[in-house]
C-alpha cells in the first residue's frame, strides 16, 4: 500500500484525490491545511482519516510515503523542502516554485534526497502530445525549424467554472501579494513546456509581453489586489534552432480549457488539439506535402502524472517531468518576467 498526505486542500486537491483513489493499493491517509475549515470539509468529503495544521505536524506523525502539494505557487517552496529532508517522494503543483533559485533549491534537495519527485504538468497527460513527441523524436517531420502554441481559457467572461468575482479559489490567482505569476505562471508554465516537450529542445531566448487588464474598482475586491498578469504573449528561440511563438489568456471568450499547438519541420507538420478535455493529432507528411493535405493520426492511450509517480515510487526508478524539468521551465518564466519590464526584443534563458 503506498500511503499519499495532500498538502493544501484546496479545489486541485479533489483531482488529486480522485485521481489516486483509480490507482490500486493506494490510499490517500491525510491532509495538511492552514485553514481549519478547508481541511474539515475536504477530509470529510474524501474519508482522510488524519488532518494536520502544519507539514511539520504531519511529519511529526510520518505515517505516509508520498505527497502531493497541491499549496498555492509561493508556498511550493517552504512546503516541499522539509518533505524532502525526511525523505518523502513528492509531486508539486505547477509551477515548481516562483523563481528560478525557490526551484532550483527544490531540484537540488529531491537529487541529494534521492527521492521520486514530479511536477504536475497535468497536460503530459494528453495522448496526441506525447505521440507527437515520440513522432519527433523519431524524426518523422526531420528537423523542426517553427512552432506557435496557445493556452485558452475564458473566466474571467463567463462564468463556466464558478464567479472569479467572489470565490478565493480564483482571486488569488489574479494577485500577486497571494502568491500568483498571473497567467504566465498558472497556464504559462504549461505552455511553455507542452511546446518545449514536443519540440524536444529547451528554450535560449525568450521576449514576452505580460498585460492586466482592469477588472474591478480600484483594482482590488476585499482582500485581493487584482494586479497579476491576464494575457501573455512571447517568442521563444529554442536551442536546438528552432523559433515559435506562444500566447495565452484567460479572456479567450468561447475558449473554455483548450489547448493547440503546431510544429513544422524540414520533411512535414504536426497539429496537435486539445478541447474539452478531448486530444486530436493530425499530420502533413510524404506526398501529403505536394497537396496541404492533413490526415488523422491515432493516439495510444497514456498514463496519467498520477499514475506514472506512484509507479516510478514502486519501481524504484524517476519520472519526468521532474523538478529538474520545473527549475527549467521557471528559468523561461524568470527570463519573460525580465523581457517584460525592460521592454526588451530579447532575454536569454
Amino acid at each position: 500500500m503506498t500511503r499519499v498526505l495532500i498538502v493544501g486542500t484546496g479545489g486541485m486537491a479533489n483531482a488529486h484525490v480522485e485521481a489516486y483513489r483509480t490507482i490500486p493499493d493506494v490510499q490517500v491517509v491525510g491532509g495538511v491545511d492552514t485553514s481549519a475549515e478547508n481541511l474539515a470539509a475536504f477530509c470529510e468529503q474524501w474519508d482522510v482519516p488524519h488532518r494536520f495544521a502544519s507539514v511539520n505536524d504531519a511529519l511529526a506523525w510520518g505515517e505516509f510515503d508520498a505527497v502531493s502539494n497541491v499549496t498555492p505557487d509561493a508556498v511550493h517552496h517552504r512546503t516541499t523542502m522539509p518533505l524532502l529532508a525526511a525523505g518523502k517522494h513528492v509531486l508539486c503543483e505547477k509551477p515548481l516554485a516562483i523563481n528560478h533559485a525557490d526551484a532550483t533549491d527544490m531540484a537540488q534537495a529531491a537529487q541529494a534526497a534521492g527521492v521520486v519527485n514530479m511536477v504536475n504538468l497535468t497536460y503530459r497527460n494528453v495522448p496526441a502530445l506525447m505521440h507527437a513527441a515520440d513522432l519527433i523524436a523519431q524524426g518523422a517531420i526531420g528537423e523542426v525549424r517553427h512552432f506557435e502554441a496557445s493556452y485558452l481559457q475564458s473566466w474571467l467572461v463567463q462564468p463556466a467554472w464558478g464567479d472569479w468575482q467572489t470565490e478565493d479559489q480564483w482571486l488569488w490567482r489574479l494577485s500577486s501579494a497571494h502568491g500568483s505569476m498571473g497567467v504566465l505562471g498558472d497556464v504559462g508554465v504549461h505552455i511553455v513546456d507542452y511546446a518545449t516537450f514536443a519540440v524536444g529542445s529547451d528554450v535560449a531566448r525568450v521576449s514576452c509581453r505580460l498585460k492586466t487588464f482592469a477588472k474591478a474598482a480600484g483594482d482590488r475586491i476585499g482582500p485581493y489586489h487584482l494586479d497579476a498578469n491576464d494575457s501573455m504573449s512571447m517568442h521563444l528561440a529554442l536551442q536546438n534552432g528552432a523559433t515559435g511563438v506562444i500566447h495565452a489568456s484567460r479572456f479567450a471568450a468561447g475558449h473554455h480549457n483548450d489547448l493547440s499547438l503546431r510544429i513544422f519541420g524540414t520533411k512535414g507538420g504536426l497539429k496537435i488539439s486539445f478541447e474539452k478535455a478531448t486530444s486530436h493529432l493530425t499530420a502533413c507528411l510524404g506526398d501529403d506535402l505536394l497537396t496541404g493535405h492533413w490526415t488523422d493520426v491515432e493516439t495510444p492511450a497514456v498514463q496519467t502524472n498520477y499514475a506514472r509517480f506512484i509507479a516510478a515510487i514502486r519501481d524504484g526508478q524517476p519520472v519526468g517531468p521532474d523538478f529538474a524539468r520545473g527549475a527549467a521551465l521557471q528559468r523561461v518564466l524568470d527570463a519573460a518576467v525580465v523581457s517584460d519590464i525592460n521592454r526588451s526584443s530579447d532575454q536569454e534563458v
